[in-house]
């Protein structure tokens, strides 16, 4: 059986077992919790792939507060667990303060590429190319003109998601009409999904009939309300067509549960630097199963496919709102 012990509260939570294998690792999931069904639960599945194809043992924690996240960096390393890896953007400047402490330590996370630390994988996404796709499959399904777009807290990561939803849009339908809003502005963004739900009859009352939830748990509430009210919705980062089936158009897939077991299966050996994931590594797509094979024409599937190849090829400029800090399809 695999060891892992979650760290809950701030003296509990934080008192690691002596008996701690050393060298195992341990991996911090962010604000939201392992079971959000979204990007944490991406992270879950990868880390018990690992543990389940090596039979070995991670420690783990589900952040409560903000203030947890140097401190669990701080006992984890001090403890002798490598690597430890980490889940947000939110990460990077515990990182920028623990990581120089503990040079024998490697460290990965996830969503963060702008560190200067030698000790540090540092792993990015190229969720614009993903969003860009599964926004031409909204415009497609589309029947009334209005798609929606309902972001969790209102970070550049999150308009990036929204700038190539919307830009995918447009090149199917130059007239679509894209209602956006985000869930707020701290971290409880991620974890509101009664609010998504409220976002999301809003935007039904403007006309969309596809939704795509960018949001962590916040997500649920959207696709939830999107199934009761008989409209579609696309999930992100795991694959959520089977929450609703027939009712999830897609999912936009960011692999972060590769990145996970990735991390985990080098152990020590952990490569640093900065590595982003996008179509071309397959880091990023569209899920495609028997809960949403009916909702996806052969027509959708042939253009997105090959839209996805131009992608690659560089044919097609998905515009990263990280560039400008701007978006030529959408205003925030």
């Amino acid at each position: 059986m695999t060891y892992m012990k979650t760290l809950l509260g701030a003296a509990a939570s934080l008192a690691l077992t002596a008996g701690a294998t050393l060298a195992d690792p341990a991996i911090i999931f962010d604000l939201g919790g392992k079971f959000d069904k979204s990007f944490n639960e991406a992270a879950y599945n990868g880390a018990q792939r690992w543990a389940e194809e090596t039979g070995g043992s991670y420690n783990e924690i589900e952040l409560q507060s903000e203030a947890q996240r140097e401190q669990a960096l701080r006992r984890f390393a001090e403890a002798g667990f490598n690597p430890v890896i980490t889940m947000g953007f939110a990460m990077a400047d515990p990182l920028s303060s623990v990581a120089p402490d503990y040079p024998d330590t490697k460290f990965a996370v996830i969503d963060v590429t702008w560190l200067d630390a030698p000790n540090i994988r540092q792993v990015g996404f190229a969720e614009h190319e993903g969003s860009y796709l599964v926004g031409m499959m909204a415009a497609m399904a589309s029947e009334t003109g209005t798609i929606g777009f309902v972001g969790g807290m209102d970070v550049p990561l999150i308009r990036h998601f929204g700038c190539g939803y919307a830009q995918g849009a447009k090149a199917v339908n130059p007239d679509i009409n894209i209602v956006a809003n985000m869930t707020g502005t701290t971290p409880a963004a991620w974890n509101d999904p009664v609010k998504g739900s409220e976002l999301t009859k809003a935007q039904i009352s403007q006309g969309a009939d596809v939704v795509y939830a960018a949001a962590g748990g916040t997500g649920v509430g959207v696709l939830q309300t999107a199934a009761d009210e008989g409209i579609l919705s696309i999930g992100v980062d795991s694959n959520q067509n089977h929450l609703h089936p027939g009712q999830v158009l897609t999912s936009m897939l960011k692999r972060v549960d590769v990145a996970v077991y990735e991390a985990m299966k080098a152990g020590e050996n952990l490569e640093t630097g900065v590595y982003t994931l996008g179509l071309a590594e397959n880091g990023v797509g569209y899920a495609l199963d028997e809960n949403n094979a009916e909702l996806v024409t052969d027509e959708m599937k042939a253009a997105v496919d090959e839209a996805r190849q131009k992608i690659i090829d560089g044919e097609i400029n998905v515009v990263s709102y990280y560039e400008n800090d701007s978006c030529p399809a959408l205003n925030f």
